[in-house]
């Protein structure tokens, strides 16, 4: 069963391909070896460990393919409900029932996105600098600010910035989406 409509059809190429290909390879090849290659001043393994796990409390990689599920999940659901009730694709738009279902999928969807779209300002802001200032105090038991080199900062922040525009594209087909229906 594929999505009753011509933009649903096209999130779904857009979704599942080009945004589930671009982050398993090219995140692989961004943030694949970030952790190895973090360094901080003093260069000790458990500096350096302790820092990046204040750098990045999740890893982008795990974030995006938690985005990518979580998002997938009200059409799931939506595709699941028709494929047990038997319904024909042809009548997921006549029968009002089936359509406000369909819609509400839809509509879920733009949430999960806006709420990830929030937490990865959160959690990544919008730029990845070359030193990130890590509070080692607990580590050390007294107050000690230590320098780390970020790694690739640069292809991380268009990664990045990347990532935000796959989101806000989906967010418009599925507005769009709706609007086709309506």
């Amino acid at each position: 069963l594929r999505p009753p409509t011509v933009i649903g059809q096209f999130h779904t190429l857009f979704f599942g391909s080009i945004r589930m290909f671009f982050l398993g390879v090219l995140g692989f090849a961004v943030y694949g070896n970030e952790a190895l290659h973090f360094s901080c001043d003093p260069d000790k393994r458990e500096v350096n460990l302790f820092c990046y796990n204040q750098f990045r409390p999740i890893t982008p990689q795990v974030f995006w393919a938690l985005q990518l599920v979580i998002v997938l999940v009200p059409g799931a659901f939506f595709h699941l409900y028709a494929a047990c009730k038997s319904i024909k694709q042809e009548d997921i738009l006549q029968k009002s029932s089936y359509t406000g279902f369909y819609i509400f999928s839809v509509f879920l969807r733009i949430v999960l996105e806006v709420v990830a779209f929030w937490l990865q300002i959160q959690l990544f802001g919008f730029k990845v600098n070359a030193i990130y200032m890590c509070d080692a105090g607990a580590l050390e038991k007294k107050f000690n600010i230590t320098r780390c080199m970020v790694p690739e900062h640069f292809e991380k922040t268009i990664f990045l910035i990347a990532m935000y525009t796959f989101t806000v594209i989906t967010v418009i087909l599925c507005v769009a989406e709706i609007f086709e229906i309506s």
